[in-house]
């Protein structure tokens, strides 16, 4: 995962964004901050065949960082991106930068109608982002009368193909995913692919959230210090 602010590539903790600082280094190798050069290490080093980009900046209402994604959809790896699409209108640029996956997230979704709309015209599979701080749903659509699975169950229902469950409250913490959340959100949305995100301390985290029935996780805290090293990531591709 690489969350992208002011061009820099940073380390997200707690989902506090004002706090965020550049990525010094992952895996011993300095990156300073180079959001290509981090994408290339996940690559060479991890052998990552799929990269997950969050523009901080779009999702913050500011200018798509679309030079800097362009150029990461050049490396090879699939490449995910969450840039705070509001409206179907907002996707063409998007796609046009190199996406293979449009992530749609609950902070920004205007309506699920509006998601039902990207998921039918995209052209390209399209993933729901199940954001969260503590728990606790985020954005505007984020009823308090809907339990996270409730709206799994829309966003299934509007044709996501994937689903991201996302604790911002979580990531760079260390303190672990929610797996009872993931395993009801599972079992609400068997037919979806799932995904955890936030918190994922290392390679025991991912074997557990495998075991539930996640189909893979968002990592990057563990990536940059260490706790889940390349021979931990091999291994799982091979269990």
């Amino acid at each position: 995962m690489i969350d992208l602010k002011d061009g820099q590539a940073v380390h997200a903790r707690g989902g506090r964004r004002e706090l965020y600082n550049p990525v010094h280094q992952s895996a011993g190798l300095v990156v300073d901050g180079n959001p290509l050069a981090l994408a290339q290490l996940y690559i060479d080093v991890f052998a990552l065949s799929e990269i997950y980009l969050a523009d901080l900046d779009a999702i913050s209402s500011r200018s798509l960082q679309a030079a800097t994604i362009r150029s990461i959809c050049t490396l090879g790896a699939a490449v995910w991106v969450d840039a705070g699409i509001v409206q179907a209108g907002e996707t063409n640029p998007v796609l046009e930068a190199g996406a293979q996956t449009l992530v749609v997230g609950l902070e920004t979704l205007a309506s699920f109608d509006v998601l039902a709309d990207i998921c039918a015209h995209s052209g390209r599979p399209v993933a729901f982002s199940l954001d969260l701080r503590d728990g606790a749903p985020m954005g505007g659509l984020a009823d308090a009368s809907y339990a996270p699975e409730q709206i799994a169950r829309l966003a299934a229902d509007a044709g996501a193909t994937s689903i991201i469950v996302l604790d911002v409250g979580r990531v760079g913490t260390g303190g672990g995913p929610d797996v009872e959340m993931l395993r009801r959100i599972h079992s609400a949305v068997p037919a979806v692919q799932l995904f955890a995100g936030g918190g994922i301390r290392g390679i025991d985290d991912l074997r557990q959230v495998a075991q539930i029935g996640c189909a893979g996780a968002l990592v990057a805290t563990a990536l940059h210090e260490g706790r889940l090293t390349p021979a931990d990531v091999a291994a799982l591709k091979t269990s």
